[in-house]
């Protein structure tokens, strides 16, 4: 598995290389692949007709981009670790179910890393701290090659994009960050050389219980 760290980059940068990617991948020219990087300040959504998780997207002078992953509207923005995973998924079990759950025990054990008890919760993808929501996960397949992947918030600030949105449309969540449930200052550059591990040892596991 390769990872590459990107830096901080547009949304719109990093779909060219994950796009690039998928086609290397499908081709059999390159091996599992996972990006790591920060964005500049953008709202996503997936391809959906309800856009009610957008709230009050249009009117908070950031991007909002319609893309091909799955669920509803999220932010991303410095301070957020972003992970895309272009993975042939036919050597991973061909199940989209199990693969979500792989990446969130991938994101717990990353968090156990730095003493923070982080959880799944029933019926939401997604990496939590009690109720509060801490990593956002969404997934896009062609032909078995997945892209897109996670956010994990690390640094305050990446919070500040939530508030105009319903993020990944659940009602009145509370978003949090690594730093503040660690109770000390993480860099996305130390969180993003903590995950690797974690996820090389749950995407090549045997199917989680």
């Amino acid at each position: 598995m390769d990872f590459r760290w990107l830096g901080r980059i547009t949304w719109e940068e990093a779909y060219k290389v994950q796009e690039q990617l998928v086609e290397e991948r499908l081709a059999g020219q390159i091996e599992d692949t996972v990006l790591l990087l920060e964005h500049e300040p953008v709202i996503t959504i997936g391809r959906t007709p309800d856009r009610s998780s957008l709230l009050r997207a249009e009117a908070s002078g950031l991007p909002v981009i319609e893309t091909n992953r799955g669920g509803q509207a999220t932010y991303h923005g410095p301070g957020q670790l972003v992970g895309y995973l272009v993975l042939d998924l036919a050597q991973h079990g061909r199940d989209l179910h199990d693969y979500l759950r792989r990446i969130e025990e991938a994101l717990i054990l990353t968090c156990q890393h730095f003493q923070v008890t982080a959880t799944r919760r029933d019926g939401l993808t997604g990496v939590w701290v009690a109720n509060r929501k801490l990593a956002s996960i969404g997934v896009g397949v062609r032909k078995w090659i997945s892209m897109h992947g996670f956010a994990l918030n690390v640094e305050p600030d990446s919070l500040r994009g939530f508030q105009p949105i319903v993020p990944c449309g659940i009602q009145d969540v509370t978003m949090t960050c690594l730093s503040q449930e660690a109770a000390r200052a993480l860099t996305v550059h130390e969180v993003a050389e903590a995950v690797q591990s974690p996820l090389k040892s749950c995407l090549k596991a045997q199917p989680l219980p």
